[in-house]
């Protein structure tokens, strides 16, 4: 398949036997949608058959019809305009895996080689797309995958939202990699950083997860007395008046890592210590949600959690880095 963008829709084009479809991409919603004309040229399969597989479909259970159908206003041959049903991806693979013909084959094999790429590496890529770039994306994927160590529980979905952190700071990599890394931030502002304030949005974040059924009774319960004090004493922590950790950060760097490593909670320092992270960030200004996307940050925090504490120093400096850089 190859995108390319309409003049009122982004398309995807599919190359089946009979020519090249058309199919409507949905970026918002991670799929595509094609109709039943479309998904019979796909399959070389009569329109009756597709629509005999997709009432099956209905009927057995397999998908919801509220969740795989819309309907999109389509100009036909007679020059008028027709509401139109449309299926989505999820429907297009289910009718696939049930018609029996050439091209529905080659489309299985297709789709099996696909899935089990997700399945055994956790992802799945357009090797012509890529193009030139092909040896220099495995590259940075195995780069980061090395900062992990053995047995790590980030998977090679979390490498690749690393991968898209880190995607113009090979030079951090490089220096972590010979462990030249030096973790300096830039920005000077001074932001408050105190146990209490700490300690209430920390509260205010398990009462919104409560809300949801998302925190347990001992989610954000502290192991002892002093546990969050003491990691805002190493963050904000100076000596004959000048502070250790002299940028924003640098500071929000080790606020992660302390939030995680130390496990100052009996439950949730993973998600607290993110939480803690970008929430520092926001108040010195420097948060930046176009590349420290929630899948990002779950990755980040995983790589934190699952680095070795003898790396500490190149983990945070890593950190500082991909702040400073992004």
């Amino acid at each position: 398949m190859a995108k390319k963008q309409g003049s009122n829709n982004q398309i995807v084009v599919y190359q089946a036997k009979s020519g090249a479809l058309e199919l409507r991409r949905d970026a918002s919603a991670d799929t595509i949608w094609a109709n039943l004309d479309q998904i019979a040229r796909m399959f070389g399969r009569d329109k009756s058959v597709i629509s005999r597989h997709v009432k099956n479909i209905f009927a057995e259970g397999e998908l919801r019809r509220n969740s795989v159908v819309a309907f999109f206003a389509t100009t036909a041959a007679d020059g008028k305009t027709y509401n139109v049903e449309y299926f989505n991806l999820d429907i297009i693979l289910s009718v696939g895996y049930r018609v029996n013909s050439k091209q529905a084959t080659l489309f299985r094999q297709w789709a099996t080689k696909t899935l089990r790429k997700y399945i055994v590496e956790g992802y799945a890529m357009n090797r012509a797309r890529i193009g030139k770039n092909y040896g220099q994306f495995i590259e940075a994927v195995e780069r980061v995958k090395q900062l992990l160590p053995a047995g790590a529980a980030v998977d090679a979905r979390d490498v690749l939202e690393l991968v898209n952190v880190f995607a113009d700071t090979w030079l951090s990599l490089d220096a972590y990699d010979k462990g030249t890394l030096v973790a300096k931030g830039a920005t000077k502002k001074r932001v408050s950083l105190t146990a209490g304030t700490l300690k209430k949005n920390l509260a205010e974040f398990k009462s919104a997860l409560a809300e949801k059924g998302e925190a347990s009774e001992h989610f954000g319960a502290v192991r002892h007395e002093g546990a969050v004090e003491g990691i805002v004493g190493n963050v904000m922590q100076s000596f004959g008046g000048k502070e250790a950790y002299g940028t924003a950060e640098e500071k929000a760097a080790h606020l992660l890592y302390f939030m995680v490593k130390d496990h100052p909670f009996v439950d949730g320092n993973k998600r607290s210590g993110a939480y803690a992270f970008v929430w520092f960030l926001g108040q010195a200004g420097i948060l930046r949600t176009d590349w420290l996307t929630p899948p990002a940050l779950t990755a980040l925090t995983l790589l934190v959690a699952e680095s070795d504490p003898k790396d500490k120093e190149k983990t945070i400096g890593l950190i500082t880095n991909l702040l400073r850089h992004g």
